[in-house]
């Protein structure tokens, strides 16, 4: 399997090229400084071949061009790549901090999806996996606050389960995945699970994706959030 795997310098994306390499799988790896990617450099040197780093910022479209431009084909798009925008509360939002928010975390997965269809079609049982959070689901809002977040992992939410409907004649799944609470730069130390619990646990539901469970909101641990 062909894999495109954004942000994966550290935390849950270099443990997705880990393990994906390990099992045999072909990893693009992308993050926006490659030259600064001291563990993504290493693990690609020694993969014998199964892992390659290019260069990708998500929030340029140049960027996002040149790296499209290079890629023929895939079978699994894995949109990991993503910010926790510090807005403030309600009366004293940063409105910069939202608008990077949404355009980080829900504009450009979908752009690079859009620009990746051709590879995807070229794929074998195509798939396109977007990382988000409980925290955008509606349902599960009993706090507030964390407006860029909830809102632009909520629209990603969105956005996602409308691909799935729009791609699935073409066979092409697409599924949003709560990686659960990890212990990452953005999750802290304190956080419930390892990068290695999470992820070997998130590659077993997205393996199971299909067009049949397409559009699905899936929790690490496999279970059906709510929107």
């Amino acid at each position: 399997m062909k894999v495109v795997v954004t942000g994966a310098n550290r935390g849950i994306g270099l443990e997705f090229v880990k393990q994906l390499s390990a099992r045999g799988d072909e990893v693009v790896a992308t993050a926006r400084n490659p030259e600064a990617a001291d563990a993504l450099n290493a693990l690609a040197a020694a993969s014998e071949g199964r892992v390659s780093v290019a260069q990708l910022d998500i929030s340029d479209a140049e960027s996002m061009a040149a790296f499209v431009a290079g890629v023929d084909s895939v079978d699994l798009l894995l949109n990991n790549a993503g910010v926790y925008p510090r807005s403030g509360g309600i009366g004293e939002l940063d409105f910069d901090e939202v608008e990077r928010g949404f355009a980080v975390n829900a504009i450009a997965p979908l752009r690079l999806a859009d620009a990746m269809l051709g590879a995807l079609r070229a794929g074998s049982d195509a798939k396109i996996v977007n990382v988000s959070s409980q925290m955008g689901s509606i349902a599960d809002n009993s706090s507030g606050g964390a407006y860029a977040y909830r809102g632009s992992k909520a629209a990603l939410n969105m956005l996602t389960r409308s691909l799935a409907h729009d791609l699935r004649p073409e066979g092409i799944a697409a599924a949003v995945i709560h990686p659960g609470w990890v212990q990452t730069d953005m999750g802290g130390p304190n956080a419930m699970i390892t990068t290695e619990e999470s992820v070997s646990s998130m590659l077993g539901q997205i393996d199971a994706l299909s067009p049949e469970n397409s559009g699905s909101f899936l929790n690490w641990s496999g279970q059906d959030l709510p929107w």
